[in-house]
């Protein structure tokens, strides 16, 4: 869980997916550059920086299955972040703790997108009846 200065949780999504991607790019500039770790920075930072994009592209869904779709791709990109930070912690071993924090993050994001989603087809299935 990404907390503010003050250790409270942040309950506000497209902000905590916001400091998500900024505490990705901070860590990403940590990484040494090599001809292994530099595609791995890229894949990172890009899928890391898109889960918060893709965030604010849901809450304007045109519909429930527009959303629904938007936060799958959200969840996919969480994903994708937990991968390529195994990667890094597999190339960069020292950075092993701060990987383990991105991970979680991601990880607990993931819950919450599929929680999402998972709540909005039970309501749309509320809606039909």
């Amino acid at each position: 869980m990404i907390k503010t200065p003050t250790q409270k949780k942040i309950y506000d999504l497209e902000e905590r997916t916001a400091l998500f991607g900024e505490q990705a790019i901070k860590f990403a500039k940590l990484i040494p550059k090599n001809a292994v770790t530099l595609p791995m920075i890229s894949q990172f930072v890009r899928s890391a920086t898109s889960i918060g994009a893709n965030y604010c592209e849901a809450d304007c869904a045109e519909s429930k299955k527009d959303f629904i779709h938007k936060m799958g791709i959200c969840n996919k990109e969480a994903k994708e972040t937990s991968h390529w930070l195994r990667m890094v912690a597999q190339a960069v071993p020292e950075l092993h703790s701060n990987v383990s924090v991105l991970k979680q993050e991601a990880k607990e994001l993931q819950l919450i997108f599929l929680t999402i989603i998972k709540n909005t087809k039970v309501n749309i299935g509320k809606d039909a009846t």
